[in-house]
């Protein structure tokens, strides 16, 4: 046991070893339902573009797969590799300078070993599961929706819309124009304001619909 502590604390199986404890604290708070598989991924509201780690996975070949199975992967991966490698760098007698050296050429190899194993896994998720496209708010731009409250002005509205996958949202709606929009009237949506969380409507008119058959 003690040869075990002693190798996972040496370089640069110790760099992994630190990583590997957040990875298990992390997931343990994901069985108890603290955190969310998907904590690291940006939210998909049409308005966030991929940044930091996201746009990093993607670059690497690792998109199809939340970031943060990603990343417990190739720590996982780089961890055992750099252990196994210690341990058999411990059987012989070699001096510090070398022993250094051997260390950072490990080191290496682990980070290469992680990105390979993990690659493989986001091309197998990518390659046997359904491409599923996330729903995004300007996906709704275009579409005709159902007033369903008793007006909608600038200031007060609410509709339905029907997404191109057949599910229906409840949405903010509000319009500039001077348009009678009541309960049961249909609508354009034809903008939305990230900041108000809104869209922006105007009356209906079957020529403006770019969906009509």
């Amino acid at each position: 046991m003690s040869d075990f502590v002693t190798a996972a604390l040496a370089f640069p199986t110790a760099l992994f070893s630190f990583a590997l404890v957040v990875v298990a604290c992390y997931w343990c708070l994901v069985i108890i339902g603290a955190l969310g598989v998907d904590t690291l991924d940006p939210d998909v509201d049409g308005t966030t573009e991929l940044g930091g780690l996201t746009a990093a996975m993607s670059a690497l070949g690792l998109h199809g797969v939340p970031v943060t199975v990603s990343l417990s992967t190739m720590i996982a991966v780089a961890w055992f590799v750099s252990l196994s490698g210690t341990v058999l760098l411990d059987r012989f007698d070699l001096s510090d300078p070398l022993t250094i050296a051997l260390g950072i050429l490990l080191l290496a190899i682990a980070l290469v070993c992680a990105w390979a194993v993990t690659s493989a896994l986001a091309l197998a998720v990518r390659r046997f599961l359904p491409d599923h496209k996330e729903l995004s708010r300007h996906d709704f731009i275009g579409r005709v929706c159902v007033v369903r409250t008793g007006r909608v002005d600038r200031d007060f509205g609410q509709a339905e819309v029907t997404a191109a996958d057949g599910s229906t949202a409840l949405i903010q709606v509000r319009q500039t124009g001077e348009e009678s929009l009541t309960a049961g009237s249909t609508a354009l949506i034809v903008d939305y304001d990230p900041e108000g969380s809104f869209f922006w409507v105007t009356a209906y008119h079957a020529e403006l619909d770019p969906h009509r058959s």
